[in-house]
């Protein structure tokens, strides 16, 4: 796992190697063992660094013989031994043992066709010196990021948008629209991001840049190819079985040791017993609670697990201040926008595992390729009444996560424009799913291209990163996300349980109790701590934000505060403040500085 950066101005134009050494910098977090530049031929490439397959010997850029192809690359290709055995069949010869060299070789000998090749998560970019031209890639499902700008004298990239900044002439402005579908769907989806001119490289896509600056793009995978399959549980069972040992044979390819977290959920427990089964050592897990008199722990159930499994298990309970005080490096670490408020316990996980560890599994992903989530059980009554309400995705995303009166008092007239808005990604996911599809497969693919990629895969991703620490996503494979998105809804989802699939395969190898159990999810008990003397600082601070005053009005902050300590329950609406006022500061107001792992977020306020 690393961090890549660029520009390529083309064969007319130049630029100062010195350019890339701002980039490099900020995304140390993501490659801390090493890094490494390259400028020739009007392109430039950046790379840092995490060790994890060939420790001494892939460093990058990474170079084919005669040095006419250049690449640096992000992320693990799973099936590099396959792949580069049948690539030295075809004559290629190798000058490293890394998973990455098989990007560059399998480009030298199947050009733009390499991408179906490719098994894992990684983000690249390539100079091909002789064609003149970049080409930048992403992986199908969007588990590592890549960003870039299009430029009058230049393309530039960066695998963080904060590494992208120093390569912009001036400061972008912040983008409304990407603005309103954070506040309304807690991130926000698509091409566009939150600085205009910006733009994520959409997932399973690549972009071809020429001498001219010319962009061609392509799509090379699409889970839109999933068909139904009438299929048997005991047939999709010995189907899955093979399935699951490829996929998690090749995941556990590394030179360096791995662990897991561990959660009192399915997925993880599924993730637990595939280790476990795959290795002789016991498996090194980390799970994550809460103080609180309100919510329940999830931390006796991750034990239990653990214990079955007999794992080396750390659990951690956080209080009130440890949660808090992680909010402004969560922040920094997301740098695209986002209101989840898991990221601050999986940002303390990470530090902790990261302190001896370098690679970690997580459950991502499971509820999307097998219909886990509540929302894909509602009734065709809810379903009918909700779409005749806010028609275009059969009711499914239906409504917006700001409370419609707090969306009328708080937005300013340009986040109130944008808002009309923020549901078009998901009426144009729905819209592009096959006619034949049920309305459980379309709520999924819905989630597999905007939540799963724009949410829960940043959050993962910016949170371990953050603290160089490679999270691997066995679930996001998209051999297992063909896979689930296949089955019939018989096999997946009755009233009162989803993910009906998995849980009945995993109860070979795990308690039955727990498969079962009602679901939960990661909770975190904001609206408990989102009280007394911080409640009294932050009304203090708030509205002085010079953020909070460009974007929002004055007397509806002040409203939704007052309604916070009465009782009212606007904790999403004030979270959804606060977080927007420290990405301002950190992101505009004083773009380059960097919270500590700890700090107060009232000092980041303005």
């Amino acid at each position: 796992m690393c961090g890549i950066a660029g520009v390529f101005v083309g064969a007319s134009n130049r630029f100062d190697e010195a350019e890339l050494r701002a980039p490099i910098e900020l995304l140390a977090h993501r490659g801390p063992d090493d890094h490494g530049s390259h400028v020739a031929d009007g392109a430039g490439l950046a790379h840092t660094r995490l060790s994890i397959i060939d420790l001494e010997g892939g460093h990058q850029p990474l170079f084919d013989e005669d040095g006419q192809l250049a690449l640096v690359a992000n992320g693990e290709i799973y099936n590099f031994v396959e792949l580069r055995d049948d690539l030295k069949r075809r004559g290629r010869r190798f000058a490293t043992r890394s998973d990455s060299e098989t990007i560059l070789q399998a480009y030298a000998e199947h050009g733009r066709e390499l991408l179906p090749h490719l098994h894992g998560m990684f983000a690249f970019a390539l100079h091909d010196a002789r064609r003149k031209e970049l080409i930048v890639a992403r992986d199908r499902l969007g588990i590592k990021p890549l960003y870039y700008a299009c430029l009058p004298d230049r393309f530039v990239f960066a695998s963080e948008i904060k590494a992208l900044l120093p390569l912009l002439p001036h400061p972008p402005r912040v983008h409304a629209p990407a603005l309103a579908q954070y506040l309304m769907n807690q991130f926000s989806t698509g091409e566009e991001t939150i600085f205009e001119g910006v733009h994520r490289l959409p997932p399973a896509t690549a972009i071809a840049v020429d001498s001219g600056l010319n962009l061609r793009r392509w799509t090379y995978w699409s889970p839109l190819e999933v068909r139904t399959r009438d299929i048997s549980f005991e047939e999709a069972a010995e189907e899955f079985e093979s399935l699951m040992q490829t996929v998690m044979q090749e995941h556990m390819r590394s030179d360096v040791p791995y662990g897991l977290f561990l959660s009192g959920g399915v997925d993880s427990a599924v993730l637990l017993a595939m280790l476990h089964r795959y290795q002789s050592r016991p498996v090194r897990t980390f799970s994550v609670g809460f103080v609180s008199e309100t919510l329940e722990s999830e931390l006796d159930e991750a034990q239990f697990i653990a214990e079955h499994f007999g794992a080396d298990h750390t659990p951690l309970s956080l209080d009130r201040q440890q949660v808090f005080h992680r909010l402004p490096h969560s922040v920094w670490a997301n740098d695209d926008l986002m209101r989840d408020y898991a990221t601050l316990p999986t940002s303390i996980l990470s530090q902790r595992a990261g302190q001896e560890l370098k690679v970690v599994f997580s459950g991502e992903g499971g509820d999307e390729a097998f219909a886990g989530y509540g929302r894909y059980r509602s009734s065709a009554i809810e379903r009918l009444v909700k779409d005749l309400r806010a028609s275009g995705s059969g009711g499914f995303r239906t409504r917006g996560q700001i409370k419609p009166r707090w969306a009328r008092r708080l937005f300013g007239p340009g986040l109130a424009e944008a808002a009309r808005h923020v549901r078009t990604p998901f009426v144009d996911a729905w819209a592009r799913a096959p006619e034949g599809w049920s309305f459980v497969q379309r709520a999924q693919y819905t989630d597999i291209v905007t939540a799963l990629p724009d949410n829960l895969l940043l959050k993962a991703d910016r949170m371990m990163m953050g603290f160089g620490l490679e999270g691997r996503v066995p679930f996001v494979d998209h051999r297992v996300v063909e896979f689930g998105l296949s089955l019939p809804d018989e096999l997946k989802i009755r009233k009162g349980q989803g993910k009906l699939f998995l849980k009945h395969w995993a109860e070979r190898f795990i308690p039955r109790d727990h498969l079962y159990k009602r679901k939960r999810g990661f909770y975190v008990p904001i609206q408990e701590w989102l009280s007394g003397s911080f409640l009294d600082d932050l009304e203090r601070v708030l509205p002085r934000s010079p953020g909070i005053r460009a974007w929002f009005s004055e007397d509806g902050v002040a409203e939704v505060l007052r309604a916070q300590r009465k009782g009212s329950n606007a904790t999403r609406e004030v979270w959804s403040l606060l977080q927007f006022a420290i990405w301002h500061r950190l992101f505009v107001e004083a773009p380059g500085e960097r919270p500590e792992p700890e700090s107060n977020p009232l000092d980041w306020i303005g």
